[in-house]
């Protein structure tokens, strides 16, 4: 719900000249008027992603979110999830020239970085037809895989991995 701003029409409350080629929004914000009870804006509704600071309040950022960078793989929580990337990408070039990830994701350097290897449906084509090097069309990883934060949720929930599910319905006798 959008928050309600009472506005007085007088001669006194009107923008002055300068301010008539303004965008409509500043000169609506510049006839806002506050309420002589609280001293406070009218537009002091709540938006659950502020923090709880008033909408009349520059919010300070939060920090940003550690990266995991631990190797530990993470459990897929459906058939066909990809992959998590389980440690930090910062200043990994990949783009049309370079893809960083194949220097140790590749078949070939897997083993010796002790790294999972890139999986084989990565090297076919969308007609079926295996190739020797990674397919085009999955050469940028991040479009599918992404690392991991130390990040609170944003919203709590309830969900339980396909796994736990499975286990809670067979002790029950489903």
């Amino acid at each position: 719900m959008l928050p309600h701003i009472h506005h007085e029409e007088t001669a006194t409350q009107s923008p002055p000249a300068s301010a008539q080629s303004a965008p409509v929004a500043r000169q609506v914000a510049s006839r806002a008027t506050v309420p002589p009870e609280t001293n406070t804006p009218v537009a002091t509704n709540l938006d659950a992603l502020r923090r709880g600071i008033p909408i009349n309040q520059e919010a300070m950022p939060l920090p940003m979110a550690a990266v995991e960078n631990n190797d530990v793989p993470r459990e897929r929580n459906y058939p066909m999830q990809p992959p998590t990337i389980p440690h930090s990408i910062d200043n990994y070039q990949v783009d049309k020239n370079y893809n960083r990830c194949l220097m140790c994701h590749t078949r070939a350097n897997a083993a010796k970085f002790n790294a999972p290897a890139i999986a084989a449906s990565h090297y076919v084509t969308r007609e079926g037809q295996v190739l020797a090097q990674i397919s085009p069309r999955r050469y940028f990883c991040t479009q599918c895989h992404v690392p991991q934060t130390n990040a609170k949720p944003l919203v709590g929930n309830t969900y339980q991995y396909d796994t736990a599910v499975i286990q809670a319905a067979a002790k029950n006798g489903q």
